[in-house]
């Protein structure tokens, strides 16, 4: 009978914590696609600050892989991503992705590139990371590495 009750408990426990993950998931999903949003709106509006360029920036599925930011006027296209917490392995993810472009979908890319990420957070190390790879970081209050096009 102890035995009997104590599974019955696990058992709720265990769907409180799936309505949770649940949740957390939901959240999650959410803020992905209000950074992402955020990213598409600023970064437009930095170009053109910048460059005087009116450019439509969308996302963009290379063989089911995911680029959060493509656009392209004129010889130039824009390339990024948009993250929260920015790492280095989101820097060699876009560098990827960028071959991925050239490789398979190669009418995307222009003479002259953008590569930009857009973020919250970026640890140092993915700073100076992104400063080397010629990668323009920028968040909502502005550049952390300067404005690059290659």
């Amino acid at each position: 009978n102890r035995l009997w009750e104590g599974q019955n408990k696990l058992w709720e426990e265990v769907r409180d914590i799936k309505i949770t993950l649940n949740r957390v998931a939901i959240t999650l999903d959410r803020l992905t696609v209000s950074v992402e949003e955020e990213a598409l709106s600023h970064v437009k509006h930095r170009i053109r600050e910048k460059l005087g360029l009116e450019i439509t920036l969308d996302k963009v599925f290379i063989d089911k892989k995911e680029v959060n930011i493509y656009g392209s006027v004129g010889d130039l296209c824009v390339i990024g991503e948009a993250t929260v917490r920015l790492g280095t392995g989101l820097i060699d993810e876009l560098k990827e992705k960028i071959e991925l472009i050239k490789e398979k979908r190669p009418e995307l890319i222009k003479p002259r590139i953008i590569k930009v990420i857009y973020t919250d957070y970026a640890t140092p190390d993915a700073i100076e990371y992104a400063r080397k790879e010629g990668i323009w970081l920028l968040k909502w209050s502005g550049d952390i590495t300067p404005f690059k096009v290659c």
